[in-house]
């Protein structure tokens, strides 16, 4: 099993940054995918990034936050970062982190990751 909490939200006015920590427990997340989905107030969760382990640490983005979000992971602590700038309001949302055994971005987008954190809350005021 991993347990996996995110931490570093708040609220951050527009063209602000955060960074988004996701800390894993249980086990090394050394080998699973890591992906970032949010949910904003009213909608379904969305994918928003990922990060491979098999393939040198590649990352894929949605288009929306392309150029603004980086993942990144530092394995001997665990945890898998977000890095936001540039935020907008619609980047508010809760956002979660997912850790999948799979080499599949396309499994982590899909939302059918092994494990999720329970959020943590980003509001970005304009």
């Amino acid at each position: 099993q991993v347990q996996l909490v995110e931490s570093g939200g708040g609220l951050v006015q527009a063209g602000g940054s955060l960074r988004l920590s996701c800390a894993a427990s249980g086990r090394t997340i050394s080998t699973y995918g890591m992906g970032w989905f949010r949910q904003a107030p009213g909608k379904e969760r969305t994918f928003v990034g990922a990060i491979s382990w098999w393939s040198g640490g590649s990352t894929y983005y949605v288009d929306s936050v392309k150029g603004r979000f980086a993942i990144s992971r530092d394995n001997a602590k665990n945890t898998v970062y977000l890095q936001m700038n540039s935020l907008k309001p619609e980047d508010t949302a809760v956002y979660y982190c997912a850790a999948d055994e799979s080499q599949s971005f396309s499994r982590i987008a899909s939302g059918r990751a092994d494990y999720w954190g329970q959020g943590t809350q980003v509001t970005v005021s304009s």
